[in-house]
């Protein structure tokens, strides 16, 4: 059964632990310099991550048609560059649990739909259809923003909703009828993760930019906490949150040289091409020597690629990343040959795997019987690895814990991995992401 308990989200990073308050951009408890772009104020409301999290209630008669699961990945938008690795591992999973027998003695089948971005209402429409054809889980967005458009929609319907890639703290304690879950760690970790890199390089004056948005301010707020935290005094630090449509960032990046750091963190998406080739050109960016950083959303070749060569040289950040096995990606890979990054494919085919482990160990295809045991299959019971070697066990009655491609996952009640593992990459003169090691967080 899925833990109901109070959860504060707490990790330690390296020998000393970091603070994890769930500042959003506009607290001034940080005492940064905290602005916001002209054409978008900065959101101000507080995120806290202390509470008691919905659990789903089992129903009282399983449904043993076959299992549905539907996905809601970004083929078109700002993050469409995450797009082909996260479907790949989808594919890859229902392909391997088909293999393995299926779930209840049935293929699973899969339907696909892309989530479009926020300035469409592509995920909105890609969910009715879904929810309309009867699947049980939906595997997106990777989008946070996007998730909170449709995540009352699905839960309401009795639907698992299972991202991949949605770290924003918001969803530690969203009201969601326990029916919300991601193999992507919380912001809170990641930002952990980033403060260490950051300070392990000896920055001493940071200004961190950010997109105005749920991801974008809740990691730039749980950033300056942790780079305090860190030893940092916070006349040090400066927050920017801006319009990710502006026309121009000049203003921003105006205001980032006028603060002269040592240090520039970067959180976007696409639009950070357009912020970095500004940054280049005034003097406070890679090709000047500037330590400059970025995160999942833009740590990525797309970014490499739509950039003069060289404009990156040296560039690092954090993405949330394991060490994934050669075989893992040779599978992936019969699947898209064309594949250049793999970001969030091991947390995709996770996802999946975990649901119809869920639904075996429910004996159930229903959204909510599924739901009531996520948690439980990834943690406390008999390590096992695989859809093949899980599967069996969970249909005698053994309590099980999955370990998946992406490693240890050991949810919490939140339904969310408590421990992390970061990629620490970098680009390099030709632009292409290196991987120089990995950070690993979490701990409850």
């Amino acid at each position: 059964m899925a833990r109901r308990t109070l959860v504060r989200t707490a990790a330690v990073v390296g020998a000393a632990a970091l603070a994890l308050a769930a500042c959003s951009s506009g607290d001034s408890s940080t005492g940064s310099d905290t602005t916001t772009s002209a054409s978008g104020a900065a959101d101000s409301t507080e995120v806290s991550t202390d509470c008691t999290p919905e659990e789903a209630t089992a129903g009282a008669t399983p449904v043993t048609t076959p299992l549905s699961i539907g996905t809601l990945l970004p083929s078109t938008g700002s993050l469409a560059f995450l797009g082909p690795p996260m479907a790949a591992g989808v594919q890859l999973a229902v392909n391997e649990v088909n293999d393995a027998g299926g779930v209840l003695d049935a293929p699973v089948n899969l339907i696909t739909g892309d989530s479009g971005d926020t300035t469409t209402d592509t995920a909105n429409a890609t969910v009715d259809r879904e929810l309309a054809e009867g699947v049980s889980a939906i595997i997106g967005a990777a989008s946070s923003a996007v998730s909170l458009q449709v995540i009352d929609k699905i839960a309401s319907a009795g639907v698992v909703m299972f991202s991949p890639a949605n770290t924003s703290d918001q969803f530690v304690c969203y009201p969601d009828k326990g029916m919300y879950f991601r193999t992507a760690p919380t912001d809170t970790l990641q930002a952990q993760a980033l403060a260490q890199l950051i300070s392990e390089d000896g920055a001493q004056r940071v200004s961190v930019l950010a997109l105005n948005d749920p991801y974008g301010t809740g990691l730039a707020g749980n950033t300056i906490s942790d780079l305090e935290a860190a030893g940092i005094p916070s006349d040090q630090l400066q927050q920017i949150i801006y319009d990710p449509n502006a026309q121009s960032f000049n203003a921003e990046i105006d205001q980032v040289q006028e603060f002269a750091p040592d240090a520039v963190v970067v959180i976007g998406f696409e639009e950070t091409s357009r912020i970095i080739n500004r940054m280049n050109e005034v003097g406070i960016g890679p090709t000047s020597g500037m330590p400059v950083y970025g995160t999942d959303g833009n740590m990525g070749n797309a970014l490499g690629e739509a950039v003069p060569p060289g404009a990156l040289a040296g560039m690092k950040g954090t993405t949330p990343l394991t060490e994934l096995s050669g075989d893992f990606e040779a599978r992936l890979r019969t699947v898209d040959p064309s594949l250049v990054d793999v970001n969030y494919a091991g947390e995709s085919y996770d996802a999946v795997v975990i649901t119809a482990l869920a639904a075996v160990q429910a004996g159930s295809t229903a959204g909510v019987d599924i739901a009531a045991n996520i948690n439980s299959v990834t943690e406390g019971g008999t390590k096992c690895t695989s859809f093949a070697e899980c599967a069996p066990l969970a249909a005698a009655g053994e309590d099980i814990d999955y370990d998946g491609v992406t490693g240890e996952l050991s949810f919490s009640a939140a339904g969310e991995p408590s421990v992390a593992s970061y990629g620490s990459l970098e680009f390099d003169a030709n632009n292409q992401l290196q991987t120089n090691g990995f950070i690993i967080v979490g701990g409850q």
